[in-house]
């Protein structure tokens, strides 16, 4: 079996079933079930449905087409009159399509043959309640695939099963994406000054949209929790660092995404001025990239084969400050935050697409890492795989390769996002999530991506990455339990979990989710700590 991105969250898919749970008017037969539900927003009113007794609306504009503002600020929908249905996904940002015959490990999730359309500024929202002066606290969710793919569209995201275990309110969205949304322009001309944080300020728009309309869907717009899953978590830390977001969420959880440093821009103007060469423009025709005439979303996204790198950009502007560098940011230092990472990250990340990994031999083994090497600094890898072979003398040459990429690309800048915010004394807890996929003989261990359906409570919709089963739910149990309860009130600990101390730099407390979970201090203290020896670098920045 082949475990690509896409394959490990499509699962099963979801069927929406319409069930006589609607609410209490219609469980007491005073009224037929409703299967539709109308809201009133601040720019007129939308239609969704009643799924398992849940108020679904998917395909909310937050912000305009943005084909008429490439490169440019987002802004708010225009009012219009009547109802508009909320019944469906909008389309995915702009970015490559993979046939059925040969996706990507990161597209998109939901469609079989997903649409792109700069018209992709629109969030969806699920929640037990309409008008009901509630006040539930409100689960944002930000979707991975770095910078570049993928959108929220998958059925992994449904949100479902977290309002009916825990009464929230689960919103979804999709935003700008690569050159769309990271593209900077400010150094080659002007009128292009936000262009390298465009798809960071749809995020803000959509957090607007959030406090100014969530009422209206039983939540509270004052309990905000904004989290993402890879790519999804590094918008989220970036948020962290950008004024306009300040006081639009107000707790945060980052799940294998981390950014400590954005883009420089004289890197940033490097790659567009290598976009605009790859569509044979000249600087003197810049504008000319705003004009979807003249230039077509098309040909726009056939520039990404370039393969560059597009992600936030330190430009002093919209983005002021690096994320988590040189400490953490002073202006979301007294917002809650779990940060977290997955025990085998790159079995997915890399092994995915290169099988060989999983066979190397111990003569091979510090060749490949070299490949790795801006991860690694001055250290040697023969010593790095001496010192794992100590460490762990039952790992084979694969699983040590899987370790040390694992602790050096994808956990040492959390570790170091961490320290930050222990220094800072914000209040931060941090976890690991060691439950090992049983799928493909366990082959895949707890890989990237691996904990979006147990924080989601959607297991059996992902079977083909969990195994589904009793013990990944009781995994899904604790996790799910856990963010429901760190939307409530701001801190983690609940019934379901032991006691979860805050994280500290003495002590190292981390959650270890597991069939049985526990905290332990300082996991994998002898990876951090030579980890540590290699200056972390963001990559691409």
């Amino acid at each position: 079996m082949v475990w690509s991105r896409r394959r490990v969250l499509q699962g099963v898919g979801a069927v929406a079933v319409l069930k006589t749970f609607g609410g209490p008017v219609w469980l007491l037969g005073e009224g037929p079930m409703p299967t539709e539900a109308v809201a009133t927003t601040t720019s007129g009113k939308v239609r969704g449905a009643v799924e398992q007794g849940v108020n679904v609306f998917k395909g909310i504009s937050y912000g305009t087409d943005t084909s008429g503002r490439r490169f440019m600020a987002p802004v708010r929908p225009a009012a219009w009159v009547g109802e508009r249905p909320a019944l469906g996904f909008g389309p995915q940002a702009p970015q490559p399509i993979h046939r059925r015959d040969g996706r990507s490990a990161f597209s998109a999730l939901d469609e079989p043959e997903p649409v792109n359309s700069e018209d992709c500024l629109q969030l969806n929202v699920w929640t037990a309640g309409l008008r009901d002066g509630r006040k539930r606290p409100v689960l944002v969710y930000i979707h991975g695939g770095a910078y570049s793919s993928s959108s929220s569209n998958g059925p992994v995201y449904d949100g479902i099963r977290l309002v009916k275990r825990g009464d929230v309110v689960v919103v979804t969205l999709n935003h700008r994406l690569n050159l769309f949304g990271y593209l900077y322009l400010a150094g080659l001309g002007d009128g292009f000054e936000d262009s390298g944080n465009v798809g960071q300020l749809d995020l803000i728009l959509a957090l607007e949209w959030v406090r100014d309309n969530i009422a209206e869907f039983g939540g509270d717009p004052g309990r905000v929790l904004i989290f993402g899953q890879s790519g999804g978590g590094a918008k989220c830390a970036t948020l962290m660092a950008m004024p306009r977001a300040k006081g639009l969420f107000h707790r945060v959880m980052t799940m294998s995404g981390q950014q400590l440093t954005g883009t420089v821009p004289e890197h940033a103007t490097a790659t567009a001025e290598a976009v605009l060469k790859a569509l044979e423009l000249s600087k003197e025709r810049l504008g000319d990239l705003r004009d979807p005439a003249k230039v077509p979303m098309e040909r726009l996204v056939g520039a990404l084969k370039l393969g560059r790198y597009f992600g936030p950009v330190h430009d002093g502007r919209e983005l002021p400050r690096d994320p988590f560098s040189p400490d953490a940011p002073a202006i979301s230092a007294a917002v809650p935050m779990i940060l977290g990472n997955t025990h085998d990250e790159t079995r997915l990340l890399i092994g995915a697409s290169d099988a060989s990994l999983f066979s190397l031999g111990w003569e091979e083994l510090p060749a490949r890492l070299e490949r790795y090497r801006q991860f690694l600094g001055d250290l040697k890898t023969t010593d790095i795989v001496t010192d794992y072979r100590k460490w762990y003398p039952a790992y084979s040459a694969g699983d040590v390769f899987f370790a040390v990429t694992t602790a050096f690309r994808s956990w040492h800048g959390m570790v170091i996002e961490s320290d930050r915010r222990a220094a800072q004394r914000g209040p931060t807890w941090v976890y690991e999530f060691d439950y090992k996929s049983p799928v493909d003989g366990g082959k895949w261990g707890a890989p990237h991506t691996m904990d979006i359906p147990f924080a989601f409570d959607n297991v059996e919709i992902a079977a083909g990455m969990t195994g589904g089963g009793a013990d990944a739910q009781r995994v899904a149990d604790q996790m799910s339990e856990t963010l429901i309860a760190f939307a409530q009130t701001g801190d983690p600990n609940n019934k379901a979990i032991p006691k979860w101390p805050r994280f500290d730099t003495e002590r190292r407390a981390t959650m270890c989710w597991d069939v049985v979970s526990k905290v332990k201090d300082d996991p994998r203290g002898e990876e951090r700590k030579l980890a540590a020896k290699a200056v972390y670098v963001q990559p691409g920045t």
